[in-house]
């Protein structure tokens, strides 16, 4: 604890102090530490309580602190200031690296501590200038996201992390904000505008000038206009925009439409800009759009949305972007995310757990892949969609609420908690021989025995053995491939493995099937099962391989969750069918399953409840249901009457019958509760009117959107609405229409009946569900 100059005691956080104390820690051993902490849990405030400390024990020593951007330096002079330490003292020193760049020469004193805010931007060349001129002071790099696109680490320049908790232990301790996260569905217009980006910047990310072209245009903006109708409306909030003309367009429609919004970019003028904040800040402004301005160091804690309008391929973009709206106010119940350029299908959710250490290292980048929620690291709502807010035609589906994040982050732990070796796999050096072992944290599974170890991913390692070939290894040593001789071995993302041979020519080994490709493979996703496009032609990931042509057609291909199909129309089925008159039955049919890497099989049919049956190449016959792998009941040749596949599949389909009609009886019962459930939640909708369109706030959130053209005041769970001129029906809370408009009027009453009027003086009344 300490005092600021008016004396008032300032104290940190306990995950604050506790930081602050493995960083002194990690200095008697490092010069140059890094601390990753998300957005909005006090890094600037952390530092001060450093610098605070060190200038106390050493009151003679000077400090630096360097930022990236000048609108950067003003926040952390002000934030510094507050702790008694003003840059007038001359001891601390807040400076942006173009600035200092330009000034080498002009500044004489050398400073004990420097501080790099934002440190992920300290690859570039004038922070690595910065360590050259001043060796021997401490260095400290404070970022919410220590990672790179281009998997190049930060080891040149920091010796060691230190990683805070997590954003999902940051909002289970309270510390941060629940949220909403509603995204574009994968079949959506914008995802298929997405999709067709191919080019790319010279970091690595989306080129600019393309996204701009296809995504800067009226339709795309009328459905981001809606979107913050839909999920905001009334909101203050922050939109991420491409580049300055997109930002400007956006803010002009939102105006239009009676959003107070204005756009700041790199050409709005420094007094113009902070006058825009200033305004935002006091509620005078609504919606700030702005183009990467914004990203970083912007301190508004009650921001109520965030909408991302610009596609990224970079973690780090996105964590900065959703981070701003992280941050908890007194008042706000929870922030809104916009996800309207399919960043929750590249990195998951805000909370997903990330593996800070090795993109700090270099072995992992901090780089999104299109259509792919890695499991390893990203964590997705699953079961949790909120779909039933949602009309059929939204391009947007809600993949997490906040009411229900709490109960999500629980399970998510447990899981993480329960799940075994799921430290990092590392390297480490024998002084003594020379080689090299592995190692889970301080526990040592494989003894030093290797030339040298190319790479790490999920529990294995490439290495070189004492005779100089290559091979890949379990976490223990145990050899699960050996290559021969070649130069360099690296793991890919999705089980790749790239291998250079001694001349520098490149190939790829899928390390589910072990089959080798003279060219890199493209993933090819349906459902749960992955194939490796290649010149046109699909293969399975099976040890015993399928190929296909790419260009099949869609009646070709049936994807069924855990499974994927392959019709052949011209060959008769080369199995046994279990339902003879099914449609498909007169075709052969090849499946494969999902996490079976071993054979692709033949389709036999499919059971009342959705599990399925298959025939192996040995003429041996599984149940396979989703989840539970596959199961062996039948062949070919029985040898016992519990073999005979005409025995078995009668009673197989009995029990499969059974089971589909639990599941059907209890997915009923569990509907209605939810039902039940949403509808008590919202028992005091009122209506409100949005131009010349009614729909139903529960507060500030919009619970039926402005559709109607009239609505009456609710009576319990219903409303009445008006469609057309003198065309009543009802509603109930939810949205769900139970009597259509076309009464001339409708009184609802208190026990849950309507009254309605046909013609005058011509009534009826109906019992409402």
């Amino acid at each position: 604890m300490f005092k600021n100059k008016l004396g008032k005691e300032l104290s940190l956080r306990d995950y604050q102090k506790n930081i602050k104390r493995r960083v002194f820690d990690a200095w008697r051993n490092h010069a140059c530490v890094m601390v990753q902490m998300p957005t909005g849990t006090g890094k600037t405030h952390l530092l001060a309580s450093v610098i605070y400390d060190l200038l106390s024990a050493e009151p003679e020593q000077c400090v630096w602190i360097i930022a990236h951007r000048r609108e950067l330096v003003e926040q952390i002079e002000n934030t510094v200031a507050r702790y008694g330490i003003r840059k007038e003292n001359g001891q601390v020193r807040a400076m942006s690296i173009q600035w200092l760049s330009r000034h080498w020469n002009d500044i004489h004193n050398a400073p004990a501590l420097i501080v790099i805010d934002e440190a992920h931007h300290a690859l570039a060349e004038s922070y690595k200038e910065l360590w050259a001129r001043y060796p021997h002071a401490k260095k400290l790099g404070m970022t919410a996201t220590p990672c790179r696109l281009n998997r190049k680490g930060f080891t040149d320049l920091f010796d060691t992390l230190v990683t805070s908790d997590s954003i999902a232990d940051f909002i289970s301790e309270g510390w941060l904000s629940v949220f909403d996260y509603a995204s574009i569905k994968p079949d959506s217009d914008d995802q298929k505008l997405i999709d067709s980006l191919s080019k790319r910047s010279w970091d690595g990310d989306f080129q600019i000038k393309e996204m701009n072209a296809v995504l800067n245009k009226r339709p795309t903006i009328e459905r981001l206009y809606e979107s913050v109708r839909h999920y905001a409306d009334g909101k203050k909030g922050i939109v991420y925009a491409i580049s300055i003309g997109h930002a400007r367009n956006i803010a002009s429609y939102y105006s239009k439409h009676g959003m107070n919004a204005v756009a700041i970019d790199s050409k709005t003028p420094a007094s113009r800009r902070k006058q825009f904040v200033e305004d935002f800040k006091q509620g005078r402004i609504q919606i700030l759009v702005n183009v990467d301005v914004f990203s970083e160091g912007f301190d508004c804690p009650d921001i109520e949305f965030v909408q991302m309008a610009r596609p990224t391929l970079s973690l780090a973009k996105y964590l900065q972007q959703v981070g701003r709206g992280l941050r908890k106010s007194k008042g706000k119940e929870y922030c809104m995310l916009i996800d309207n350029v399919g960043l929750y299908r590249m990195f998951g959710l805000p909370i997903a757990n990330r593996d800070w250490q090795a993109m700090f290292e270099g072995r992992l980048a901090g780089k999104g892949h299109t259509h792919c929620i890695e499991t390893g690291y990203y964590c997705a709502a699953g079961n949790l969609t909120a779909n039933d807010t949602i009309r059929p035609n939204d391009t947007l589906e809600l993949v997490m609420t906040h009411d229900r994040l709490p109960n999500y982050l629980t399970c998510v732990k447990d899981c993480l908690e329960n799940r075994p070796n799921h430290e990092t796999l590392n390297v480490f050096k024998d002084r003594t021989s020379g080689l090299y072992g592995l190692k889970h944290g301080n526990k040592i599974t494989a003894l030093p025995q290797y030339v040298s170890v190319f790479d790490t991913d999920d529990g294995f390692a490439a290495v070189r053995f004492k005779n100089w070939s290559v091979g890949i290894v379990n976490e223990t040593g145990e050899i699960k491939m050996q290559l021969g001789r070649f130069k360099k071995l690296k793991f890919l993302k999705d089980k790749l493995l790239a291998v250079t041979d001694n001349r520098g020519k490149m190939s790829y080994i899928d390390l589910r099937s072990g089959k080798s490709y003279k060219q890199r493979p493209k993933v090819q996703i349906f459902g749960k099962v992955q194939m490796l496009e290649v010149d046109g032609i699909c293969y399975s990931r099976t040890k015993i391989l399928y190929k296909k042509e790419s260009n099949m057609s869609l009646q070709q291909v049936c994807q069924h969750g855990f499974c994927l199909r392959f019709y052949d129309f011209l060959t008769i089925p080369q199995c046994r069918q279990v339902d003879k008159e099914d449609d498909t039955s007169g075709y052969d049919s090849v499946c494969l399953l999902a996490d079976d890497y071993e054979t692709y099989y033949h389709f036999c049919g499919m059971l009342p409840d959705g599990s399925i049956i298959v025939e192996d190449h040995e003429g041996k016959y599984y149940l396979v249901k989703e989840g539970e792998g596959k199961q062996y009941i039948a062949r070919e040749k029985p040898q016992t009457e519990e073999e005979n596949f005409d025995v078995v599949i009668p009673r197989l389909k009995v029990e499969a019958a059974q089971r589909a009609s639990q599941r059907k009886n209890i997915e009923k019962r569990e509907k209605i509760q939810r039902r039940k459930e949403r509808l008590n939640r919202i028992q005091h909708a009122e209506p409100f009117k949005s131009g010349l369109k009614w729909g139903l706030k529960q507060g500030d959130k919009v619970i039926v959107p402005p559709v109607y053209r009239n609505l009456q005041t609710p009576v319990g769970n219903y409303c009445a609405f008006e469609g057309n001129p003198r065309q009543w029906g009802v509603i109930m809370l939810d949205g769900k229409v139970v009597v259509e408009a076309r009464y001339i009027n409708v009184e609802i009453k208190e026990n849950g009946t309507a009254r309605l009027t046909i013609i005058p003086g011509k009534t009826k009344t109906v019992k409402l569900q």
